[in-house]
């Protein structure tokens, strides 16, 4: 993916702002609607979600032009919870996914996504294009979920195809609006103009509201009930409940809306503050579970379509939630007659911009452990979701790391003669952990070794207790067998964590080394 730099200054870059943000609401609408189905609640609670985390992420957050909303990936968790229990456990679960995300912030846990390698970051991106890929393909069905045929199959790929060439080719020409939005308004114009049958927006679902449902709701809907605290029993019964939702939520949440901003980063070339996005986001949610929303986090998708749009200010989010408010409260007539198509060539050119080719490339020139890293987080993205493909990620790049640490231990021996009597040094090269201990045990030979040996620590480094138990383990053999053992250049740290060996460590301050053993607390 190409990089984006902010060349655009003052009034141009305001208006680079608005009429990308106004190109992305376009964009959320059918996104927010589909994700409304698949939670199983009505699409005005996928709507008004949109607005309201929308508007306070791009407000407060910490990465400036990432757009958040209602998200597939956190609908797919909450439809069991809504069909087993309810909308006002659903409401309850956004609340407490939402405080478990301020408490990330706060406590300073964002700055853990620092710790996935780029080949995770590779199959995660690669993962979400063939996931929103994979989602526009239901456009292309029947509402019963048949395949469309003849001419509104050919009519549906025709204005598909017409959308993808003017976002490509109008730029070229023309760059003062982008070039998103006018292929929606042409190819909306061209299908009322010819009075094309097509499906459209308005097909899809009613998405008019009023300011008044927001707050107060609307008593002919049992999911539209306005500004209130959830209403479940306050019980033990109740949190169990809702726990495991709101735990996975956030993990869920959390995890896509730091690695878009991570990929954002690389784009713009900026830093986000992902702890400051935390917090937004957990306030986000927090009011729009108290406004009977489904909450959100960060979308990819419409984050690409804004970064590539010109949008990389705050303004742009703030638009985008705004308009999209406007949308539900006043514009809902003419936005029902987008069609699908336009919004689907869209999303289509966001799947090409956001599927990483060059990773192809890159997996010539990396490692076969890399390599299957990337492959598995693409797959178990697209299979199971965001969260369990990253963490398996990050663990099996975690295990390769440790085994090829482990490989990289080794000794050196010398031996020579010392006041009549032979003594043997080992010379030890290489991380001494968990995963090297004991390959490094069995480098010696306490049998055979001389009456005197020393075992020399200055090339090496004891990462953690079972280091320091590896060491405290040789010394066992060698003292079994009545023979003399000296260690060398150990740091005062794992000096005071040795047992049987903490007496046989040769102390020199100018020369031994200092660093931290950790213990894993």
């Amino acid at each position: 993916m190409r990089t984006v730099e902010a060349t655009a200054t003052g009034w141009e870059r305001y208006k680079n702002d608005v009429l990308s943000g106004v190109t992305v609401s376009l964009a959320l609408v059918p996104e927010a609607v589909a994700f409304s189905f698949v939670a199983g609640v009505n699409p005005l609670v996928g709507m008004f979600a949109a607005v309201i985390v929308g508007f306070i992420t791009a407000a407060f957050g910490g990465r400036s032009g990432m757009i958040s909303a209602a998200a597939g990936s956190l609908a797919v968790v909450m439809v069991s919870l809504v069909s087993e229990h309810g909308a006002e456990y659903l409401f309850a679960a956004v609340v407490l996914m939402g405080i478990f995300q301020v408490v990330i912030g706060v406590m300073k846990w964002g700055r853990f996504i620092r710790m996935v390698p780029q080949p995770v970051m590779l199959g995660f991106v690669n993962g979400l294009a063939i996931i929103i890929f994979l989602a526009q393909l239901n456009q292309f069905k029947t509402p019963d979920g048949q395949w469309l045929s003849g001419d509104g199959m050919q009519t549906m790929l025709a204005l598909v195809v017409a959308s993808m060439a003017i976002i490509y080719i109008l730029p070229k020409f023309f760059k003062a609006i982008p070039s998103a939005l006018a292929s929606i308004v042409i190819i909306t114009l061209v299908v009322m103009f010819f009075n094309i049958d097509t499906v459209t927006v308005g097909d899809k679902a009613e998405i008019s509201g009023t300011l008044h449902t927001l707050f107060f709701g609307d008593p002919n809907d049992p999911q539209l009930n306005g500004f209130h605290i959830p209403m479940v029993p306050f019980t033990w019964e109740t949190l169990w409940i809702v726990l495991p939702y709101a735990l996975i939520l956030t993990i869920v949440g959390t995890t896509e809306s730091l690695l878009t901003m991570t990929l954002i980063d690389d784009i713009t070339q900026t830093r986000g503050q992902a702890n400051r996005e935390c917090v937004a986001l957990g306030c986000a949610n927090v009011t729009a579970g108290m406004f009977s929303t489904m909450g959100g986090c960060a979308l990819i998708g419409q984050s690409l379509i804004n970064i590539r749009s010109g949008g990389l200010g705050r303004l742009s989010g703030i638009t985008a939630a705004l308009m999209l408010l406007l949308i539900v409260l006043a514009l809902s007539p003419y936005i029902a007659k987008i069609p699908v198509a336009a919004l689907v060539g869209l999303m289509f050119v966001v799947v090409i911009a956001t599927f990483d080719w060059s990773s192809w490339n890159i997996m010539r020139g990396i490692s076969k452990a890399d390599a299957a890293v990337m492959i598995l987080v693409t797959v178990l993205t697209v299979v199971f979701d965001l969260a369990v493909a990253v963490v398996a990620g990050v663990i099996v790049s975690a295990l390769v790391f440790a085994w090829q640490h482990a490989q990289r231990v080794m000794v050196e021996t010398k031996e020579e003669e010392i006041e009549g009597k032979r003594v043997k040094t080992y010379t030890v090269y290489g991380p001494l952990f968990f995963a090297s201990a004991q390959n490094f045990i069995e480098m010696f030979d306490p049998k055979s070794d001389p009456d005197c040996v020393k075992v020399d620590f200055k090339y090496s480094r004891v990462y953690d207790h079972t280091g320091v138990e590896a060491i405290d383990k040789l010394t066992r053999r060698y003292k079994k067998l009545g023979k003399r053992l000296v260690l060398k250049h150990l740091s005062p740290e794992c000096r005071q964590l040795l047992h049987d060996a903490r007496d046989l460590v040769e102390v020199n301050i100018s020369e031994d080394p200092h660093y931290h053993v950790s213990l894993g607390e």
